[in-house]
């Protein structure tokens, strides 16, 4: 089993995987703030509740868009698990020709995720990563990464919504009854789910229409959940698709 851990901004994915399966999902919040020492106790205690001992583990490997954690994460593994992670960036092998006018700029989720899409699903695809932002990753009928689309996640939209009115409340996401609230949180719960619901379905249509065909379409990301079973388009929820993608970029690393 390796440890395959998706540091986001806002929150980290710790996953435990093997090419037989996926033995645990956690997310815990990603903090600025804290030592390695500290995650490591988050890691061991993760660990601990899942029953798996840190000799079970045989590798570990790290993808981040919070740099300036990268180096507290990876000793934080290190003082666990006794071996220094790999990091997803520059140099390390994935596999998939980036067609982008900086490939160094494109963010290592996202290759990560296209790299396990294209293990499992028929080309072309889009994947779906609903987290503190919404991304839209594509790849052709050939396997090369071409782009994709950033968009402000569910929840930020939501937060900033409240944040900048004064009559406007902090609500929870759920997904309402019908479009037309007859209140205010279930405007604003009308307002940003079926918002996003759409706006992910046009996005969807307009990529069909460049690509010249219909993509395979995959999600992943706590949030994509909520809004994928509400979408005209066919989209195969994968919660575990980032640590699947981990995985392979590992092994294509150190065997």
């Amino acid at each position: 089993m390796i440890l395959a851990i998706d540091m986001g901004n806002t929150n980290t994915v710790i996953g435990g995987i093997d090419e037989t399966k996926t033995y645990f999902i956690e997310r815990v919040t990603t903090d600025q703030n804290r030592t390695d020492t500290e995650y490591a106790v988050t890691i061991k205690n993760v660990l601990e509740m899942h029953e798996i001992h840190p000799s079970a583990v045989e590798g570990a490997i790290l993808s981040s868009v919070v740099p300036p954690l990268n180096s507290t994460i990876l000793r934080a593994v290190e003082k666990i698990v006794g071996v220094r992670p790999l990091l997803v960036g520059p140099g390390i092998k994935t596999g998939i020709n980036i067609l982008m006018d900086n490939p160094k700029t494109l963010g290592s989720d996202l290759i990560v995720d296209v790299a396990a899409a294209i293990h499992e699903h028929p080309l072309p695809l889009v994947v779906i990563d609903m987290g503190t932002a919404t991304t839209m990753s594509v790849a052709d009928k050939q396997g090369n990464y071409i782009g994709g689309v950033i968009l402000p996640g569910l929840r930020v939209s939501l937060n900033s919504l409240s944040g900048k009115t004064a009559q406007l409340p902090y609500i929870s996401l759920e997904v309402p009854d019908k479009v037309i609230g007859k209140n205010t949180i279930d405007c604003m719960r009308a307002g940003i789910i079926f918002s996003n619901v759409d706006m992910i379905d046009g996005l969807l249509d307009r990529m069909e229409k460049e690509l010249g065909e219909a993509p395979t379409v995959i999600a992943t990301g706590g949030l994509a959940r909520f809004i994928t079973p509400l979408c005209r388009h066919k989209i195969i929820y994968d919660d575990a698709l980032l640590l699947k993608g981990l995985l392979i970029l590992y092994r294509k690393n150190t065997q």
